[in-house]
């Protein structure tokens, strides 16, 4: 079992900055990926950024460039760094855990970007 806790969302405005937190717990020696996906109502969750080992990234075409992905394998923590925030960019993000044979998920956090 892979437990996820996310942190750091919240409000801001159009052109601010948003750093989200995802501290991983239990069997984390399966996580082979990790990622932030984010969901809004009425549509499928889609894949924001994921980070695998030794520290490759893959971003979505409309984050590339704003959004970074990073991880802090002493604290078993994964970061999304979020600048240059758009109200498109409001939705629940929520953390990503891969292993095998399934994924893991947290409970979501609400960002907001609106002036």
């Amino acid at each position: 079992q892979v437990q996820l806790v996310e942190s750091g969302g919240g409000l801001v405005q159009p052109g601010g900055s948003l750093r989200l937190s995802c501290a991983a717990s239990g069997s984390i020696f399966r996580i082979y990926v990790m990622g932030w996906y984010r969901q809004t109502p009425g549509k499928q969750r889609e894949l924001v950024a994921t980070i695998g080992s030794p520290g490759s990234t893959n971003y979505a075409d409309s984050v590339k460039g704003r959004f970074i992905i990073s991880r802090d394998n002493a604290k078993n923590t994964v970061y999304l760094q979020m600048n240059s925030l758009k109200p498109e960019d409001t939705a629940v993000y929520y953390c990503n855990a891969r292993t095998s044979p399934r994924d893991y998920w947290g409970q979501g956090t609400q960002v907001t970007v609106s002036s």
